[in-house]
């Protein structure tokens, strides 16, 4: 499915939606990275499927500390492994979060650090999937959940 979409500067520009394909197995990542999670304080164990506009897949996991504040999201992660090999377009991601050891009752979206990441390196159009499971999850834009995000062009 092909529709158009208003960037940042009010132009419109083409989006394709994910194949179904991809979709099914980026959300089936996701799932599957919660497995690698390091949860000890929260038990709240996140999982994160990254595609890049090459057709890879990088998944992540949310990583706890004992000093809170030094916890790695499961987005972050996907995407600091991603640019730290140097890749630098990006299609979608899905977010699958819950309970260590259940499955997911509720969607887990990014938080506002994960959302400006995410801001740092894609496009309005990228998509953003929250799951509970391959049958249900929603799926978002990040202009749709970072409006008026700050970015390079906001400080030249």
């Amino acid at each position: 499915m092909e529709f158009s979409v208003e960037n940042r500067n009010g132009e419109d520009q083409k989006k394709t939606d994910l194949p179904d394909a991809d979709r099914a197995a980026l959300i089936q990542a996701a799932l599957e990275a919660r497995n690698g999670a390091y949860v000890p304080y929260s038990h709240y164990a996140v999982g994160a499927a990254l595609l890049t506009d090459a057709g890879e897949m990088i998944t992540g996991c949310n990583i706890e500390n004992a000093s809170y504040g030094a916890t790695n999201c499961a987005e972050r992660t996907a995407f600091f492994k991603a640019v730290s090999r140097g890749i630098r377009g990006f299609q979608a991601i899905a977010i699958a979060g819950g309970m260590e050891g259940e499955a997911p009752a509720d969607y887990a979206f990014p938080c506002g650090i994960c959302r400006q990441v995410m801001r740092e390196f894609c496009r309005d159009d990228f998509q953003i999937l929250v799951v509970k499971s391959t049958e249900d999850y929603q799926e978002y834009r990040l202009d749709e959940l970072l409006p008026f995000g700050f970015g390079g062009e906001s400080i030249r």
